[in-house]
């Protein structure tokens, strides 16, 4: 009888014990860990089943895509003691594809996106029916960075364009580096429970870029925009949308432009997604000196063309992204024009790889 009284005695006494460390625990983290949180019985490093703190990396632990202590240590880990981890409490959710250097992912992310695409153009552009035809390849290197669980840089447009165009466009368009673009982004809205994301920010394109491919045109421009997401059906669906203004610095010679894209994507399998986006543009302000060439040039060139004022252009694509884990992500998308007035774009295809911290 007295061995049983001491082996309970012995349990309590570790149990106690267990609950005072998991509560020291909580306290080191600070702001990061609310004590209210607490669940030691389900995870000492405060994760309990209605979720974390909103401050701690991990809100609620059953949709990151590690265990709720390793999402807690991704939460506060920063690499070089500066950069910030993706926000893994939306690894169901996939990037967009679509006008990729104008359509920006509402999460807060740390990540490398190597991009292909090769774009055809119409056999003839514009109003005057002006001959081209032929492709274009880009190969592009995007990179986002986390500061801070809301604030991000992005650098979304560099590369190398390979021109393979045809007719008057040859004489236009030849290979040579694309501009860079970079800005910054922060996170307004994110609430884990209902899976709601909501973003603004702004990027500006440093006219750096070969002037044979039609880059390094003026001062620049300027890219304001606004980007929003929701999960669905339990995170086997989601909802992305884009808005977003391009204004150059130098209206003299470069259009302005009104952006707006949509994503709606399905989970076939735990890694796998098919999804479908939807991009449209209108131009709001020709370039005052441009040539009347009656296009512009969409997402990746801004041709600096007058006679533009009103056009209005719809893309789709449909696309696969296969999806292992939160760090890696590959997707695969064709796109093509809805209306009629096409502008640069005959069809397009692109390739992306993401390595996501």
């Amino acid at each position: 009888m007295k061995k049983l009284t001491y082996a309970i005695v012995a349990s309590v006494a570790v149990a106690l014990a267990g609950d005072n460390l998991a509560q020291a625990q909580c306290s080191l983290l600070g702001d990061h860990c609310d004590a209210a949180c607490c669940d030691t019985s389900i995870d000492p490093l405060c994760c309990d089943s209605s979720g974390c703190d909103s401050l701690s990396g991990c809100d609620a632990c059953g949709f990151c895509g590690e265990t709720s202590v390793k999402c807690r240590c991704l939460g506060s880990m920063k690499l070089l003691g500066l950069i910030k981890p993706s926000d893994h409490c939306f690894d169901d959710f996939i990037s967009p594809m679509i006008d990729f250097v104008h359509f920006e992912d509402p999460r807060t992310l740390t990540e490398l996106r190597p991009i292909f695409v090769t774009q055809r153009f119409p056999n003839t552009l514009g109003p005057a029916n002006i001959p081209a035809g032929g492709d274009a390849q880009l190969f592009a290197m995007q990179f986002r960075i986390a500061l801070t669980e809301r604030l991000s840089i992005i650098a979304v447009k560099d590369g190398y364009i390979i021109d393979n165009s045809e007719g008057a466009l040859d004489t236009l368009l030849d290979s040579g580096w694309a501009d860079i673009t970079a800005g910054l982004k922060y996170n307004l809205i994110r609430n884990v429970e209902t899976g709601t994301l909501g973003s603004l920010g702004f990027t500006y394109e440093i006219p750096l870029g070969s002037e044979q491919s039609l880059q390094s045109v003026g001062d620049g421009e300027f890219h304001f925009f606004a980007s929003g997401g929701q999960r669905l059906l339990n995170g086997n669906a989601h909802y992305l949308t884009g808005l977003g203004y391009q204004v150059p610095a130098n209206r003299n010679l470069q259009s302005s432009t009104l952006n707006w894209q949509h994503h709606v994507d399905f989970r076939l399998t735990p890694k796998t997604y098919v999804f479908t986006e939807v991009s449209w543009w209108h131009w709001v302000d020709d370039a005052a000196n441009g040539a009347a060439l009656g296009v512009s040039g969409l997402d990746l060139l801004n041709l600096g063309a007058s006679d533009v004022v009103g056009n209005d252009v719809v893309n789709q694509n449909v696309g696969l992204k296969y999806k292992p884990n939160g760090n890696l992500e590959a997707g695969i998308a064709y796109q093509f024009p809805l209306t009629d007035f096409e502008d640069i774009l005959r069809d397009r295809l692109q390739v992306e790889f993401i390595f996501r911290y």
